[in-house]
């Protein structure tokens, strides 16, 4: 076990020291203690290491993550996970504005609530959420899964694409061009599958959820539809 002691060597010195760690690597394992909140801790990391963040942290924590586990236990302010490629991010609090923002694999899994625009313009990342979500969640998300165990504020899925967005509890309202649709047995499958790798599998059953996608109307520019885009 690595433990870098944020306080006293510094933001600098831990991602330049995660950096480094390209390919396989035998330093697989990594605590990072007293982040007092710090911006874009272990941001970059590309390598198949697991990270343990022991406390809450600021602005894109993990973003741009490539094959690392990175746990935060605490809560995680706006943008954790931005731009994720692949590997898993678990948030044990809540998280801010626009969690999972324009991820495109991997998983985040946020234990608490998440704020608003979760999962904005998602192209591909996995979610999911055990509490509740804000308003314009997963706008403008082309693919990739939303799994919301709470409920979900306004504007749920504006103007998506392709992603899924599954919520067990209320949705306050849909977003333009965003509307409910049949949970067929893929469906399910898919999300009992998400409910296991989300820690989450019980807690929740995948018949008690909700399924929301794009009703493909525009898609493409329709007079008709104007009032819409």
């Amino acid at each position: 076990m690595q433990t870098f002691d944020l306080g006293k060597e510094g933001l600098r010195a831990l991602n330049s020291s995660l950096h480094g760690l390209k390919g396989q690597t035998n330093m697989t394992a990594w605590e990072v203690i007293n982040p007092k909140g710090a911006h874009a801790i272990a941001a970059g990391v590309d390598a198949p290491v697991d990270i343990t963040v022991r406390g809450s942290t600021g602005y894109y924590c993990a973003g741009m993550n490539k094959q690392a586990t990175i746990r935060i236990k605490g809560s995680a302010g706006p943008g954790v996970a931005e731009n994720m490629m692949s590997g898993t991010v678990i948030i044990d609090g809540n998280a801010s504005q626009y969690a999972g923002a324009t991820g495109r694999g991997g998983l985040l899994v946020i234990k608490g609530n998440a704020s608003s625009r979760c999962g904005v313009s998602m192209k591909g990342i996995d979610i999911v959420v055990h509490g509740s979500i804000g308003h314009m969640s997963a706008f403008m998300a082309q693919s990739g899964n939303l799994v919301v165990l709470g409920d979900a504020g306004d504007a749920l899925g504006d103007s998506l694409y392709e992603a899924r967005l599954f919520v067990r509890g209320s949705v306050k309202s849909l977003g333009a061009d965003c509307i409910e649709k049949e949970m067929r047995p893929e469906h399910l499958a898919l999300l009992a599958d998400l409910l296991k790798r989300g820690e989450a599998d019980g807690k929740a059953k995948p018949e008690e959820f909700k399924r929301y996608g794009s009703a493909r109307k525009l898609y493409n520019f329709n007079i008709d539809n104007a009032s819409s885009y």
